[in-house]
């Protein structure tokens, strides 16, 4: 329920046809106080029109309003006309509504008829899954789920880092000092060091470098053994990937990676030759940007070898032939913005109209004592190792607090996992976040436990009370009314989540939602069975279905028990 637009409706029956109602909703405030009302409008636009001070008119207006039953009381304040809305009315209305709806509720239809594609997650191959890909995982599958419940059809694809240079290095460092056996019982441990052996021997050897180019460039002409040893890396990482993904709750649409677009890329670089946007700079052939204040868009190499730009601009087009996207995600980091903007450049020069409805929504890095986590280098914590010890500690707590809790296994991965995954997308995904494992398993103030266990304790009321049909008659005390109020604005929450391409928004109004709640838990006695007793329990129920909703479209399990 739109209350502003509420206000407006009552408003423009009484402005003798001055003012339209959504003119004089673009000017409806939220109080900075709350005692000073729910909404208040300013009269001075009005004071224009009507020659008379804002003061009188709002004096007025508040005469005529306060006949509508929709108001527990409406007070001029100097020029700002500020209305309380009726708890038991407009709360009957948002309650029934929430009850009647339950998990559909705060559903948009924005997205009616609308694909969104995104590209998201994108872990390199043979290399281990580090917290540095938890951000584009959780990130991308968030906003997925927004986008799913503003009514889009949503297609996620894990665009795997299966190609490229660095698979010439691993196969050299393989080649010169691999252990099949050793790499067979543990892949990803295995390769992971062999690729840190490379760079140690490189900064040694610079010729090691050209081998690796070599290589690669054997691996692109289809070499039979370094194919075998290329497909043998792939197939071990993606199993050890699925074991995250299961932990996490994700799944893709497709896992098409750069290899996918071997085949594709001569028709992207015949494209640009026939609309004459290839040039040759220092060997190499490029996409020149006059005006967008952009370095050249690298095509092919000089050795004739393609570059992450050539798949990404094969990827685009493939992807708009098979899938009709409306809009495209790309979910990585923000050190790929000139990379993206090279890329959308160059479809735009081809005349792809599609490309206006692709976005880089990049993201902040995780530190590691104020650096870059780096493969390479070494530098680098593993997610799964973070994930297994956040669940351990929620297995602790579990124990310490609840040692009878049936399914303590199954809720301590939902609080372990929870606790990661909402750690991540409370924060603005601009913002770069240290890594500290000590603050991710805080499971007390702003965090994803906190509010799980806010949905258990609402649970827990809702088993006590034996009530199992919900009606909502209406209340009048304040705490209650924040809660309505809070859950009236879910949708709206969600449609600003994704038009922001921002989860922390809905993050943020889980907390808030729990905050309110357990302050309403803490000074109201729910079970008592007076005649407000049904409307309590219903507005617990309410809250469940709100939380638990939230909390699945960040990709996080609601636990009845804790």
């Amino acid at each position: 329920m739109d209350l502003k637009k509420l206000l407006a409706e009552e408003l423009e029956g009484h402005v003798q046809n001055t003012m339209t109602e959504g003119e004089i909703n673009n000017l409806i405030e939220i109080p900075k106080n709350p005692e000073h009302g729910d909404l208040a409008f300013p009269c001075f636009q009005l004071a224009k029109a009507l020659r008379q001070s804002p003061a009188h008119i709002a004096e007025e207006l508040s005469k005529k309003l306060e006949k509508s039953k929709r108001f527990s009381q409406v007070k001029p304040i100097g020029p700002y006309l500020n209305v309380f809305f009726s708890s038991k009315v407009i709360g009957k209305t948002v309650i029934t509504k929430v009850l009647k709806e339950g998990h559909e509720f705060g559903k948009g239809s924005i997205g009616e008829h609308k694909t969104v594609l995104l590209d998201m997650s994108s872990p390199n191959i043979a290399r281990p899954f580090s917290m540095g890909h938890l951000r584009s995982t959780v990130i991308g599958n968030a906003l997925a789920n927004l986008a799913d419940k503003c009514g889009y059809k949503t297609v996620k694809i894990n665009h795997l880092g299966d190609w490229g240079t660095q698979f010439g290095k691993l196969i050299t460092a393989y080649k010169k000092w691999g252990d099949e056996s050793k790499v067979k019982s543990n892949p990803i441990k295995e390769l992971s060091k062999l690729y840190v052996k490379f760079h140690e021997e490189a900064e040694k050897n610079e010729r090691l470098e050209d081998e690796a180019r070599a290589a690669f460039k054997s691996l692109e002409d289809g070499d039979n053994e370094n194919l075998k040893l290329w497909q043998w890396f792939r197939d071990e990482s993606i199993k050890a990937f699925m074991e995250i993904y299961d932990l996490l709750g994700v799944s893709f649409d497709s896992y098409n990676g750069e290899a996918f677009y071997n085949d594709k890329m001569d028709e992207v670089v015949d494209l640009l030759k026939d609309q004459k946007l290839l040039e040759i700079s220092e060997g190499a052939e490029v996409v020149q940007f006059d005006n967008l204040q952009l370095p050249p868009c690298l095509i092919r190499k000089s050795d004739g070898a393609t570059l992450y730009a050539t798949r990404d601009l094969a990827a685009a087009i493939y992807r708009q032939n098979t899938y009709r996207f409306d809009t495209a995600l790309y979910v990585v980091g923000q050190e790929q913005t000139v990379h993206f903007k090279q890329v959308k450049g160059v479809l735009r020069k081809l005349n792809f109209e599609w490309a206006e409805g692709m976005h880089h929504i990049p993201f902040g890095l995780y530190l590691k004592d104020g650096k870059r986590m780096s493969t390479r280098k070494g530098r680098v914590i593993l997610l799964e190792e973070v994930l297994r010890e956040a669940i351990q500690h929620a297995k602790k707590n579990i124990a310490d607090k609840n040692p009878s809790l049936k399914n303590a296994e199954k809720v301590a991965e939902s609080v372990g996992v929870g606790a990661i995954i909402f750690h991540d997308l409370k924060n603005d995904r601009l913002n770069n976040i240290e890594f500290s494992l000590k603050d991710m398993l805080t499971f007390e103030g702003e965090t994803g436990p906190y509010v799980q266990y806010t949905y258990a304790r609402a649970m827990s009321i809702l088993k006590k009370s034996n009530i199992n049909k919900y009606e909502f008659q209406g209340l009048n005390d304040e705490e209650s009314w924040e809660i309505i109020k809070h859950l009236n604005h879910f949708r709206e929450i969600i449609e600003n989540a994704y038009n922001r391409y921002s989860p922390s928004v809905l993050a943020k109004y889980l907390i808030h939602l729990s905050q309110s709640f357990n302050k309403y838990y803490a000074k109201v006695r729910i079970i008592e069975k007076d005649e407000e007793f049904i409307s309590r329990i219903a507005l617990v129920k309410a809250v469940t279905i709100v939380l638990e909703e939230g909390l699945r479209i960040l990709g996080i399990k609601a636990p009845p028990e804790m």
